[in-house]
């Protein structure tokens, strides 16, 4: 999908997008808190711990990222934008399904969203700034890139229950105070102002949503570590599918295919449809055609490429029963640009090769 970005209105160039308020916290120290001596879970504002606390507890701009394509950020709403040639007003985010409709109505085209200015966003450290034209937008999208490219950029796999507690320290290891963090933003900015000459301690354990749909807990720093490290190459793993499967989707539109091969129960089914040539559209339709009677009718389906960590393809005929046998949910095995291998979710033993004619 090719993301495309356009000037609509040309006013003053904002430059100041990087101030964060002070927030405050309550501190307090308990005697039944204090830990006399050496802490080995302290640490200090550069420590690794510290900037994991820091990268997962910023603001989380990629849910509009199909609107703006910029992660670290999030526009501010109402905002209006033209998608596809259709202007769309984004009053609530009710209205995001609109805008992902117009997106994916075909897997072949050249989506195109164009942004009116002025408008505001959040960034990942939760200022908000206003973009008056094309130029501020372009190097809020260099500052992002620029942080990606240096691990600075938020973490969004793993989400911290709150409340949780810190304990604070001088440089002696003697306990200073308790603080009690009841959001992201608190975490964010409370190691944002750390000072050189303290220390701090999480109070473990601690709970988190890990991929968003697993609660786990988390009894140390370096468990804190290896959770942060699963969960970042499992992003990794999800967005090598995702790219992975846009790419069959095109292998699909821009060929027509043949059943090279159909094993069911062991046996090889695929001259039942020797004659048949199959056609991918780009509006996720498919039909397939009797290539040696021209009288038969067409027999029409549906198909859908996904991905999770693997890439999956969803077929659906109807009106005839030999296709209706290709119902499947399948898992994509092999591809290239030639031939896609599958085997189907429910039953391996299920395999399915379309070869390109």
């Amino acid at each position: 999908m090719t993301l495309k970005i356009i000037i609509m209105n040309n006013l003053k160039f904002i430059t100041a997008i990087l101030l964060l308020s002070f927030i405050g916290f309550t501190s307090c120290t308990d005697e039944d808190d204090k830990v006399n001596g050496e802490n080995p879970e302290t640490n200090a504002a550069n420590s690794q711990t510290a900037q994991n606390l820091k990268r997962s507890s910023m603001h989380d701009g990629s849910f509009d990222d199909f609107l703006d394509g910029v992660s670290c950020s999030s526009i501010l709403l109402p905002v209006t934008a033209t998608v596809n040639g259709t202007e769309v007003h984004v009053v609530s985010e009710s209205d995001y399904e609109t805008v992902i409709d117009i997106l994916s109505e075909y897997n072949n085209d050249d989506d195109e969203v164009i942004l009116h200015f002025p408008l505001s966003v959040k960034l990942s450290n939760y200022t908000e700034i206003n973009l008056s034209n094309q130029i501020e937008f372009n190097a809020l999208m260099a500052t992002c890139n620029q942080a990606e490219n240096t691990a600075k950029d938020a973490i969004n796999c793993l989400d911290i229950n709150f409340p949780i507690t810190i304990f604070t320290y001088n440089l002696t290891f003697t306990q200073t105070g308790r603080v009690v963090i009841e959001s992201e933003e608190q975490l964010y900015a409370f190691i944002d102002e750390f000072g050189s000459d303290e220390q701090f301690a999480i109070k473990y354990p601690i709970t988190a949503n890990l991929n968003s749909d697993t609660v786990i807990s988390i009894t140390s720093d370096l468990d804190l570590q290896s959770r942060i490290t699963e969960c970042i190459a499992y992003d990794d793993e999800k967005e090598e599918a995702e790219e992975n499967a846009k790419t069959i989707e095109t292998i699909l539109v821009n060929s027509m295919f043949k059943i090279e091969s159909f094993i069911e129960s062991g046996v090889e089914k695929a001259n039942n449809y020797a004659d048949y040539t199959i056609d991918f559209a780009g509006d996720l339709s498919c039909t397939a055609q009797n290539r040696v009677n021209s009288e038969l009718e067409n027999v029409q389906g549906t198909y859908e490429v996904t991905s999770q960590t693997e890439i999956y393809f969803n077929l659906t005929f109807s009106g005839n029963a030999t296709f209706e046998l290709l119902n499947n949910s399948w898992e994509v095995t092999s591809y290239s640009q030639s031939s896609i291998s599958f085997k189907s979710t429910a039953n391996a033993a299920v395999t399915l090769v379309l070869a390109q004619i």
